[in-house]
């Protein structure tokens, strides 16, 4: 109740010091839909505009960017149709899409310099933090299907992310070296022992081990609800980590499974080999390829597209998962599980299924980042990152593709870049430190502030902040949204029928 009434506060003052503007509510309300989009975008890339002249770096493809911005968001491209066919829904998704596609000749490499920087948080992210936002996109969506949909509160997603790296690493590697066995592998040296498959039948296989990992974890537990169910997830998520710095000597055995803290390096790269090379001109090798202006980034920009073509077809199955039958007992098993249940929905099979489809994913993800990093180590798999997953599905908006794509993104960039650059701003610019030169008025600190060092702390407070005033992410889904702020209510019989 506190928070709607701090938001009829602000919306009361914002109302009144419009209306000394000569803008009333009512007007507002009689302006077309299309004319008051346009106010509103127009004002915000305004006000971003003289942020980023004001605070940020100024670059005059900044105006190339506010152009953009305006052209996508303005126009109602969603009512645009061919006979019944409304084609123009498609027309957002697929620029975004361009604009990703061609995201390293404008901004990848030193064509970044190009690039105008915001305000605080710098220049745009480079080409390593854009494949490592699109496996984190690719995890959180996997983890939407538990928690976004079927309403499963999972806490141990962790453990197929690390299940699918480890794939990598078993199956592309030298870590059986008694083992000699090469299934399509490009860029293996002659002498090379262990088991060395092709990195896209890896990602296969990791998908399909994780899912069948997810259905054993899933029969036992999944007849749990809530809270009980949250803290079983919890203690899988904390036993992978454990095999994973103890799986050197397994059970005492001797046998040396994942290399213990050492971990398993390095592990193959993606490739085509030279027959699609030759004919199609695919890359041969990924670790190889060069820094040119036909790819500019080298094969930080190869893994991005490949990483990207996976976010596709993990929003492709997302989304005909969602509009399916069973995507519909997901969403009636979470509005209501024993509804569901006396409707006929299998609640074990449907909740199966969910754990099944976000496991493949979170399986897949794993295995193309531990080939990226040509490694897998088991501090890569604690707890605190399921928690970092969970947040972006929070923030995002549960259930909402768009709405986790957008909390994916913006979490894994503050860890990777961001809170650095906005610790470099606050320390250059706000509490000047170690003998810089305050500005006017300041006074120099005795130390720098280590932003980095307190991002859970930061991401605490980013997700308290969305569960007081947007509790259902920053993009919901219609249908979530609808819960949240209207809510079921009662309405008695005579009132019905009278």
């Amino acid at each position: 109740m506190t928070r709607f009434r701090l938001r009829a506060a602000i919306s009361e003052v914002w109302w009144k010091a419009l209306g000394r503007a000569g803008l009333t509510r009512e007007r507002w309300e009689r302006l077309p839909l299309t004319a008051r989009r346009a106010v509103v975008v127009t004002t915000w890339v305004g006000i971003g505009l003289v942020l980023t002249a004001a605070f940020g770096v100024w670059q005059w493809s900044a105006l190339a960017v506010a152009a953009v911005v305006l052209f996508l968001l303005v126009p109602p491209w969603d009512r645009l149709g061919v006979g019944r066919v409304r084609v123009g829904r498609f027309f957002a998704p697929a620029a975004v899409l361009a604009l990703a596609i061609a995201y390293p000749y404008y901004a990848g490499g030193a064509n970044l310099a190009g690039m105008p920087q915001l305000p605080i948080f710098g220049p745009l992210p480079q080409m390593s933090t854009m494949v490592v936002m699109m496996i984190f996109v690719m995890m959180a969506l996997g983890l939407n299907f538990v928690v976004g949909y079927a309403g499963l509160l999972d806490l141990g997603y962790v453990a197929f992310y690390a299940m699918g790296a480890y794939m990598a690493g078993w199956f592309a590697s030298s870590q059986f070296s008694n083992q000699n066995v090469n299934l399509g592998a490009v860029g293996i040296l002659p002498g090379t022992t262990g088991f060395h498959f092709s990195i896209w039948l890896v990602l296969l296989m990791a998908g399909i081990a994780t899912a069948l990992i997810g259905v054993i974890i899933g029969l036992p537990t999944l007849r749990l609800r809530g809270d009980y169910l949250a803290i079983v997830t919890l203690g899988f998520g904390e036993i992978m980590p454990q095999i994973a710095q103890n799986g050197n000597d397994l059970f005492g055995t001797g046998f040396n499974l994942t290399n213990g803290t050492g971990g398993i390096t390095p592990i193959d790269g993606p490739g085509f080999g030279h027959w699609i090379h030759d004919h199609i001109g695919l890359p041969l090798n990924y670790l190889n390829v060069q820094d040119t202006p036909s790819v500019p980034g080298g094969f930080d920009t190869v893994f991005f597209w490949t990483a990207l073509a996976l976010v596709l077809i993990t929003v492709f199955c997302s989304a005909r998962l969602r509009d399916s039958r069973l995507g519909r007992a997901w969403i009636a098993i979470r509005e209501d599980e024993v509804a569901a249940a006396a409707m006929g929905v299998p609640l074990m099979r449907t909740k199966t299924w969910s754990y099944a489809t976000g496991a493949f994913f979170g399986g897949v993800a794993g295995a193309f980042y531990a080939s990226y990093r040509s490694g897998t180590f088991p501090d890569d798999f604690f707890f605190n990152i399921s928690v970092f997953i969970l947040s972006m599905v929070i923030l995002g908006g549960m259930g909402s593709i768009w709405g986790v794509i957008v909390g994916a993104c913006f979490l894994a960039y503050l860890d990777r870049e961001g809170l650095s650059n906005v610790g470099a701003w606050i320390n250059d610019k706000v509490l000047p430190c170690n003998g810089g030169t305050p500005p006017a008025g300041k006074v120099i600190g005795h130390g720098c502030i280590d932003v980095p060092g307190i991002e859970f702390g930061i991401f605490g407070a980013i997700i308290v902040i969305v569960m007081l005033f947007r509790p259902e992410g920053l993009i919901p889904s219609r249908r979530r949204a609808q819960e949240l702020h209207e809510g079921v209510h009662d309405e008695p019989l005579y009132d019905v029928s009278h």
